[in-house]
């Protein structure tokens, strides 16, 4: 199994308020099965147009995660 540390942006929230989670997943895991686990377990939280980002970048749906990763969970953001 490995952790991986979620961290949630303004706008995104754990039911208790938290900003952070660490997430259990099995080897191979990619950041959409990190999505269903989120889902699974805060039905709520609104992490359908949430960007993922692995060090400061934005990465896809289907990027493997390792043991030991942080995944920061953005909402978008429109200026004008």
């Amino acid at each position: 199994m490995m952790n991986i540390l979620v961290r949630l942006g303004a706008g995104l929230s754990l039911g208790n308020g938290m900003a952070r989670a660490t997430v259990t997943l099995a080897p191979g895991a990619t950041v959409d099965d990190l999505l269903g686990c989120l889902l699974d377990q805060y039905p709520t939280l609104p992490i359908n147009t949430a960007v993922p980002v692995i060090g400061g970048e934005s990465v896809s749906r289907t990027t493997s995660l390792f043991d030991g990763q942080e995944v920061a969970l953005l909402l978008p953001i429109a200026g004008g």
